[in-house]
């Protein structure tokens, strides 16, 4: 069968783009792990806080919020307090207003997070618009109207080969040979792999780690009230997730494409920042993983045709972004895979343009 849009990559961005292009044009989406959203997407702290990430993901993620109104039970309401010593005034009051946060009494915020330390915690802010996204509910709903509108999603389906035949692409995977007229890279941290597969000159796309360790809910509290909480400057963060709590210390380590596993050490040292700034220690982890945030050089992400390959389409480089600015990410790809004038102001689409690196 030929396609007219062949998408590798199965998390948030390729499914996103895969639900709202099928409309377009016959769709085939290739996904290498046995289920989609198996690396990144997969290991996400979820959270819709649309004034974090540099200025062009910020307006991805506010333009991305009429989405998420819409569609029942993607988002409930969490909130964000930023937590900092006495030493971290600075990067205290950058990080309030970048997100919009306003500082907060330390005894208020003790009594929302009783295990703050008074000895340690000298700032504190906090901004009620901050939302957690179910995130499967948001992948599934795409693939749902992917699939309805005719795309084919084929797991178990890593690419091995890529060649230009003709004006189209012929893709290569474990289920077999693919020909399609535009190749759509979505490949999260193997987006500059599959350049490469492609003869397409790299982005620098770089895989960083991030490791995450699950706690019990400290003190035997009831967490489930507690907003995500960010050091003044992100030196770690904590998150409630089914009456446990998820540390991160929000390491940011380059590495190669692969399964992502949490390194204990740089874990240990996370936990220990955590430790500092709470009353109760970690006396077990449960559990603990990794992700990689992909970042193109200039940390914003890559979302156009190729300047020298005009049927190579780059949707990449999303970083710790990529569910609260997918909604609009995948609409402006298939506005300008399809020709169509994008709803987002211009501006933005020239900083996410590959055309920047040209």
């Amino acid at each position: 069968m030929e396609y007219d849009f062949i998408i590798i990559g199965g998390g948030i961005a390729g499914v996103s783009c895969a639900g709202r292009l099928a409309k377009c044009g016959r769709v085939l989406l290739l996904e290498g792990e046995p289920v989609l959203a198996h690396h990144a997407s997969g290991r996400s702290a979820a959270l819709y806080e649309p004034r974090y990430g540099l200025a062009p993901v910020v307006a991805l993620s506010l333009a991305s919020e009429p989405y998420f109104r819409s569609a029942a039970n993607v988002l409930t309401p969490r909130g964000m307090m930023i937590v900092g010593k006495a030493a971290d005034e600075a990067a205290f009051k950058t990080d309030c207003a970048l997100m919009a946060l306003e500082p907060m009494g330390f005894d208020d915020a003790r009594a929302m997070v009783p295990i703050l330390n008074p000895e340690t915690v000298a700032h504190v802010g906090f901004a009620d618009h901050a939302w957690d996204i179910d995130t499967d509910l948001l992948l599934q709903g795409f693939a749902r109207a992917a699939r309805s509108d005719g795309a084919e999603i084929l797991t178990k389906a890593p690419v091995t080969a890529i060649v230009r035949e003709g004006a189209g692409w012929r893709v290569t995977s474990a289920q077999g040979e693919h020909r399609g007229r535009i190749l759509v890279n979505a490949a999260g941290a193997w987006a500059d792999v599959v350049a490469e597969l492609a003869g397409v000159a790299p982005m620098g796309i770089t895989p960083l780690r991030r490791s995450m360790a699950r706690i019990p809910a400290p003190g035997g509290h009831d967490v489930s009230r507690w907003p995500m909480i960010f050091a003044a400057g992100e030196a770690w963060y904590c998150k409630p997730d089914a009456g446990a709590l998820i540390v991160s210390p929000a390491e940011e380590d380059a590495t190669t494409p692969h399964d992502a596993f949490a390194d204990d050490l740089v874990l240990a040292e996370g936990l220990a920042r955590y430790e500092e700034m709470v009353t109760e220690p970690v006396t077990r982890v449960l559990a603990n993983w990794a992700g990689l945030r992909s970042f193109a050089p200039d940390r914003v992400p890559v979302i156009g045709f190729d300047v020298a390959h005009p049927a190579f389409f780059w949707l990449a480089g999303q970083g710790g972004y990529g569910f609260q600015s997918a909604p609009m990410a995948s609409q402006l790809a298939v506005e300008l895979l399809t020709g169509r004038a994008p709803e987002i102001d211009a501006a933005t689409v020239t900083s996410l343009s590959p055309r920047r690196f040209a």
